[in-house]
């Protein structure tokens, strides 16, 4: 849905003025596929007209602009909202009258009347708590008058508050937002104070997150009195606590901003916070809520003017720094208890020289220090196979050394050859036994060293291998905990890497650097001539940027797969063709299906992001669900 939030140049108490600069805007955003706009609060006649406010003259001047305006919009579908002092039951009201195609819809008014500082709303207004009336006649038309107002259309549900309501302790859009609306608007008067401004959008941003819904905020601008404070003309439009556009503050000029709102993507939020309920309110009046349906002017996808990040998983500046300091040490708390726990002094890892095993060792090596455990007591065990190459079997053993962990080299070649004799296997035949075979033997060199020693086998595999299946059933895919189960591959390269800068020595860093650079694969199969790694996974199963991108618009948000593919073209423009995309797109589905059986099974890991695959956490799937649906959809 396209909202937008528009802040007027204004003159106080000249309405047709007020009227005339409204509807420049109203067209304005028309003309660019706007469906909803937000005015600021008392827009039509300004908020700081004072004792004016008795004058009967503006009253009635403020309505004949409204009719005005309907007259000279009847034609836009939009549902605009704007600001006027409206008589209801001899009452003067502060309300938000909403319109479209020359029809009021509702008119809402405001509930907290500040009355402290240089607002005294209450020499001129009553609130809607004070007033019993459920309809009101505004321009010849008898409409819907209250707080217990939603207008909804399609999956898009609307609910309104007026300024002050926003700052007291439950605001009424946390009961619009539990009654069903998803996008809240706010027509505003809030002034400009030193530091004011951050805590307002602070406010905004976190209202927007407690109701898992847009909230679309327009405050007046140039044009308010100044006799005692000024308006700066604030206006954002938020979803879910991410700001998608802000006015700018301080102009002399008409401003409009608009931002296009994912309806579905809130509802799937809502549908998994079960909490998300107003079950709560049976026993309280504003349980009672009327909601009325409207319609609008459909946004075509072509239209859409949203962009998506590429690496959903991983934030850009500052942030990526306090992510990454975050995430491990999520993974260095999750190690460090099940030690304690267990009782044990002593780990296990199988270190090959690439990134997640890099990832593991470093957790271990920081928990321990964290546990007043000597180094020396985790033991770094390098397995080299058919496949190991030199550069990673070099970076696996100068890990270890540098890191001062106990090492060990145990080659798996002979015992798997061993293997193949005994099971009939032909050597020669470098099949899915031939690479299964050598994970599988590792795996049982680590599991009778820990019993050896009376250590945890550390696991090794990440959050993006596990949506895929790329790991061996009961190979890598066991462990005794699993430290990087909740971390995508996209971000296990910067984790290593922020632990190489600020956490490391020199020479440790300068292994950890080449180990950033090396190419994911699990080397299973023989190197080339030039003893170069012949098995690059990402060739295999695809890149994992785009999986990774997959993988949290499924399990983040639960969107269907020609959704995902729209938003991946838009998102890897000029990087991957259609064709490419569409193609990783049904691998992902594929795999992500089938090797659900692994999911099922796996053990004990930290949660460290906003999704997991846990069996016994976020993720519950039967290993038996048919793909077939979510293929068709991509048909």
């Amino acid at each position: 849905m396209r909202v937008g939030a528009a802040v007027p140049l204004l003159k106080v108490g000249d309405c047709t003025y007020n009227m005339e600069q409204t509807e420049l805007l109203m067209q304005e955003a028309a003309s660019k596929g706007v469906q909803m706009l937000c005015f600021p609060e008392m827009g039509i006649t300004g908020y700081t007209c004072g004792d004016l406010f008795h004058q009967k003259i503006l009253i009635e001047q403020a309505e004949s602009a409204l009719q005005t305006l309907l007259e000279h919009t009847s034609g836009l579908s939009m549902l605009t909202l704007v600001g006027m002092p409206v008589r209801v039951q001899n009452r003067l009201m502060n309300t938000a009258v909403a319109f479209q195609n020359g029809r009021i819809l509702a008119i809402f008014p405001k509930t907290w009347l500040p009355n402290y500082g240089e607002f005294y709303e209450k020499r001129w207004f009553s609130s809607a708590r004070e007033v019993q009336a459920r309809e009101a006649v505004l321009c010849g038309q008898t409409v819907p008058f209250g707080t217990d107002i939603l207008l909804k259309n399609g999956e898009a549900c609307i609910g309104v508050e007026i300024c002050e309501d926003l700052w007291m302790p439950v605001p009424p859009s946390s009961f619009h937002a539990l009654h069903g609306a998803n996008l809240l608007f706010n027509l505003s008067a809030s002034n400009e104070l030193i530091a004011k401004n951050d805590y307002r959008k602070q406010l905004v941003a976190q209202q927007s997150t407690r109701c898992i819904a847009s909230y679309i905020y327009a405050s007046c601008g140039f044009g308010e009195s100044t006799t005692d404070v000024v308006f700066a003309g604030n206006a954002e439009i938020v979803e879910n606590g991410s700001i998608l556009a802000e006015a700018e503050r301080f102009t002399m000029e008409n401003q409009l901003i608009f931002a296009d709102v994912d309806v579905e993507k809130l509802n799937g939020d809502r549908m998994r916070h079960t909490g998300f309920t107003a079950d709560f309110l049976h026993e309280r009046e504003e349980n009672d809520y009327r909601i009325l349906p409207f319609a609008l002017a459909e946004l075509y996808s072509e239209m859409i003017d949203r962009s998506f990040d590429q690496h959903p998983f991983v934030p850009s500046g500052p942030e990526l720094h306090k992510r990454c300091q975050e995430m491990f040490s999520i993974q260095v708390q999750g190690l460090a208890k099940r030690m304690m726990h267990t009782g044990s002094q002593h780990a296990v890892i199988g270190i090959s020289g690439g990134l997640d095993s890099t990832l593991a060792l470093l957790v271990a090596v920081k928990t321990f220090d964290k546990l007043g455990i000597p180094r020396k007591n985790i033991e770094g065990i390098t397995m080299p196979g058919f496949g190991t190459t030199d550069r990673t079997y070099q970076n696996a053993v100068s890990l270890i050394n540098s890191l001062g962990v106990h090492f060990r080299e145990i080659s798996i070649v002979k015992a798997v050859e061993q293997h193949f004799s005994d099971i009939g296997h032909d050597a020669n035949q470098l099949d899915i036994t031939y690479e299964n075979s050598q994970a599988r033997e590792r795996t049982q060199i680590l599991m009778d060293i820990a019993n050896q020693v009376n250590g945890l086998v550390i696991g090794t595999g990440d959050l993006s291998e596990l949506a895929l299946g790329w790991a061996t059933y009961n190979g890598d895919h066991m462990s005794m905990y699993g430290v990087n189960v909740g971390v995508p591959k996209t971000l296990v390269r910067f984790i290593v890497q922020w632990v190489s800068e600020n956490q490391m020595d020199a020479a440790t860093a300068a292994v950890l650097a080449d180990v950033v650079d090396t190419p994911v694969s699990p080397e299973l199969l023989p190197a080339t001539v030039d003893g170069l790694i012949s098995q690059k996974t990402e060739d295999l199963v695809g890149p994992y940027e785009l999986h990774d991108f997959f993988l949290y618009q499924v399990l983040r948000f639960g969107f269907q797969p020609s959704k995902i593919r729209w938003m991946a073209v838009r998102a890897f423009e000029g990087v991957y063709e259609e064709t490419v995309i569409e193609k990783w797109l049904r691998t992902f589905y594929r795999r992500f299906f089938a090797q659900q059986f692994k999911r099922s099974c796996l053990p004990d890991g930290p949660k460290v992001g906003s999704v997991s695959l846990s069996p016994r956490g976020d993720w519950r799937m039967p290993s038996d669900a048919v793909v077939r649906m979510w293929l068709e959809d991509l048909d």
